[in-house]
């Protein structure tokens, strides 16, 4: 089967390339990082004094302040939209389990050993579904620390509680969310390119996704 047969979503890819996102799925990827990133960076404006000077990205403290739950909605409502696209794909496989066992070779860049994968390792799994509950958990906490009159009904203990537990997820996304930008990134040579323009090369694709892409070889 010609390379360029290997499309999704009609997206023609140069001779060597397989799609490895679609534009659906990368706009989404976006979509997911700069609201989180925003929230993120906000967030830590409010958390700590020291940190104070993070509200400029979002045009000063009266405006960070304003925009900070608004954004938090944008990026759950985000992350529903990639729970939609990827949430078969993300299920536990057979593979997931022999490559948690060996991940010290992936960690240590020693591809060799790391046993084939499919679309996504189980290391990106793991990433995946902790943002997808941690979404949860800063939905939930936010509206009660956004209207804790109408939520939580006059209940402050309960307002008492949500505010450690959303500092708490806060800290938890963003320790995984420095492991992927450190795996995906940077150990990985070449994952950025599928994130930004939706295509990889063959070779690539066999080395670090060899499941994945005999599936697609076979399509």
């Amino acid at each position: 089967m010609s390379t360029q047969s290997v499309v999704r979503e009609g997206t023609v890819v140069s001779p060597g390339e397989v799609v490895r996102y679609n534009y659906e799925e990368r706009l989404c990827h976006w979509a997911n990082g700069l609201t989180y990133v925003f929230c993120l960076l906000t967030g830590l404006a409010f958390y700590s004094p020291y940190l104070y000077w993070l509200s400029v990205v979002g045009g000063g403290p009266a405006t960070s302040r304003f925009l900070h739950p608004w954004v938090g909605v944008l990026f759950f409502l985000a992350v529903l939209w990639m729970h939609k696209l990827w949430r078969r794909e993300m299920a536990h496989a057979p593979e997931d389990d022999d490559w948690k066992q060996k991940m010290k070779f992936y960690v240590t860049n020693q591809d060799h050993l790391v046993p084939p994968q499919g679309r996504f390792n189980a290391g990106q799994k793991l990433f995946y579904w902790l943002m997808y509950y941690c979404a949860w958990v800063f939905m939930i906490s936010g509206l009660i620390m956004w209207f804790p009159e109408k939520i939580a009904g006059g209940a402050h203990w309960l307002l008492l509680i949500m505010i450690p537990v959303h500092a708490v997820t806060a800290l938890i996304s963003i320790a995984g969310f420095i492991i992927h930008i450190y795996m995906g990134v940077l150990l990985v040579p070449g994952g950025l390119k599928g994130v930004l323009y939706g295509r990889v090369s063959e070779e690539w694709a066999a080395h670090h996704h060899r499941l994945w892409y005999q599936k697609i070889k076979k399509q």
